[in-house]
């Protein structure tokens, strides 16, 4: 009777939808977190160049990026540039990408240029004395020491921009938040459905914080 009146209740019965929705939310989280790692180390890069331009380009980019919440970024994208600026449809889909990308590109900049920086400056000038150009001390040996250091806050970014996804129903992402509302709208079970929201996010934030802990221990950075 009991087992009944659960599998009846709205935290099975909404399941179905909030998975859905949830696929779409970890597509746009893993999407957007591959370009945002080429931008990010783009921009970490740049922001270490001696060029003037190249270094002062890439700061403005992740102070402005740092400096708004990523809903007005979603917002600006949606509306403001694919409609105002340059009069394309872009999909609602694509724009929660983009959004995560640039917002995460930022914030992956800053951890690219910290593991850079914290590299001892006697890697370099090791690399340098073997003969070495600039760009190849840094391919061969600054760049894979400081991509170590940056597993475990690459790790933490997913997290965060998982979590930032859950904004993105505004611009009718059908991510798991937008199901839930299109769900509890419909039942009125508010309370039950947005528990399971919680328990969906939890499922996926809490063994990929354990794993970095243990990751972190392990390559003990």
């Amino acid at each position: 009777m009991i087992y009944t009146t659960f599998m009846e209740s709205a935290y099975v019965q909404s399941l179905p939808f909030l998975i859905d929705g949830l696929k779409i939310t970890v597509m746009i989280t893993v999407i957007g977190l591959f370009f945002g790692m080429i931008i990010g180390s783009l921009a970490g890069l740049g922001k270490l160049s001696k060029n003037k331009i190249i270094r002062g380009f890439w700061s403005v980019y992740v102070e402005v990026v740092r400096g708004t919440p990523i809903l007005a970024q979603a917002l600006f994208l949606y509306y403001g540039v694919s409609e105002d600026l340059i009069g394309l449809n872009i999909s609602s889909f694509n724009a929660g990408v983009i959004a995560i990308a640039v917002n995460a590109g930022a914030y992956i900049a800053e951890i690219v240029r910290g593991a850079v920086y914290s590299i001892d400056k006697g890697q370099h000038e090791a690399g340098r004395s073997m003969g070495l150009t600039e760009n190849q001390t840094m391919r061969y040996i600054i760049w894979p020491q400081a991509f170590k250091r940056m597993i475990p806050p690459l790790g933490n970014q997913f997290i965060i921009s998982l979590k930032d996804t859950s904004v993105f129903s505004v611009i009718v992402v059908h991510d798991v938040v937008f199901m839930a509302k299109e769900y509890y709208n419909t039942t009125f079970e508010i309370f039950e459905t947005l528990v399971m929201v919680c328990l969906l996010y939890l499922c996926i934030t809490v063994p990929t914080a354990l794993y970095l802990n243990r990751l972190e221990r392990k390559l003990d950075v």
